[in-house]
This record gives C-alpha cells, structure tokens and sequence, in this order.
C-alpha cells in the first residue's frame, strides 16, 4: 500500500505557508521529523510528506495556532498530555466509548480502577472502528492485544494502525508514520489511520 507523497514546493503552495514557518514548526515537534522524506527526484533530492496527514496537520497547527502558543500546541499535537489519568467510573460517565466496549474490553470490574491515558485510546480506538461498521467484537478482541502489546514499542512516537482482511481473516499492524506496505491482491485494506489522530480526538474529549 503506497502512501500518497507530496512535494515541499506544493505543500507551501497548497497552504500558503512559508518555508520558515514549517521548519519552525518541526523544530517546535508539531510536524514529526518522520513525515519530512527525502527522495531522489529529477532536480535531485527533495523533500515529500504523506500527504493526507500533513495536510491535516497544518491545517489543524494554522486553526489553532491563534489561541494556543507553539508550546502549548506542540503539547496538545505529540500527546505530551498523554499523562491524563482518570478513574473507569468517570471515564464510563462522560460516555466517551459504548457501555458495550467497557464491558468486555475494561478489565476489573471496580469503577475505582485507574486508567492510563493509553488505556483509554485503546478503547476509543475500538469504538471507533466498531462504530464504524468496519470490525466485529471477535476482531476487536485481536485488535485490543495488538495495541496493547505494540503500541507501547513507540514510545510516543507517530505511527498509524493498519486493518486487513484476507479471506475473511482480519489483522492488524501497527508502523512507523508514513511507511509504504504492499499487499498482494488477496488482502483488503479496511482501515489505515495515524493513531496520533485518534489520540488528538481523544484528549479533546477529556480536558
């Protein structure tokens, strides 16, 4: 599967952003350091970015960047707040995911029960896509070992989760932003999402 690239020249005239300002705001972390890739190209080397993630990205940085400082923005972009903590009893009550979720992917039965920031995206993650029509209970199982046992690896890093069917069988990925996969025609992409995206969404609906 091969992401959509697209160039340093067209992003600054797609925008209307300047060269100063996306350097500035990747020093600043709002743009990861794994979205700027160099490829060889007929000038010689240039710079590409996925293209649907750095579109969102600036869009939402320029949306917000009047109300919020660079720091405070890079805080809220790179999960810097991922230290959220809240007890299963309040998280249950904003009524952030299903009662269906809780119940069979919430652990201990106690609403004293402390949840991780990472705990909570798991579940938000699987209500997601089960709110979308696009997954079963059975592979939300598979789904929430996966993030589980994974996504820690990343240690805040970007990357994004890969859904795939295969005869009816799903799995799941979880990659480095950005990075290029190709299946064979046998295997149907269901989902691919930056959990970066997921996790923004997230932290709005719980500060």
């Amino acid at each position: 599967m091969e992401i959509e690239l697209i160039s340093k020249k067209e992003l600054l005239e797609t925008t209307g952003i300047s060269y100063g300002q996306l350097y500035r705001w990747k020093r600043k972390q709002l743009i990861p350091e794994e979205w700027f890739i160099r490829r060889s190209a007929f000038t010689g080397q240039e710079t590409f970015f996925p293209r649907e993630l750095i579109l969102a990205r600036i869009d939402k940085i320029v949306n917000l960047k009047d109300d919020l400082s660079l720091d405070e923005l890079a805080d809220k972009l790179t999960g810097k707040q991922a230290g959220i903590e809240m007890r299963k009893s309040e998280f249950a009550a904003r009524n952030i995911v299903s009662d269906m979720v809780l119940k069979r992917w919430s652990g201990t039965e106690s609403g004293n029960e402390i949840y991780a920031f990472q705990d909570m995206l798991y579940l938000f993650t699987v209500d997601a896509l089960l709110k979308a029509g696009e997954m079963s209970m059975e592979e939300g199982d598979a789904l929430i070992h996966t993030l589980r046992e994974h996504y820690p690896s990343f240690k805040g890093m970007p990357c994004e989760l890969v859904f795939i069917r295969r005869m009816g069988i799903a799995s799941f990925a979880l990659i480095s932003a950005s990075a290029e996969l190709y299946f064979d025609s046998g295997v149907k992409v269901i989902a691919r999402v930056a959990m970066t995206d997921w996790a923004e969404k997230l932290i709005e609906r719980l500060v």
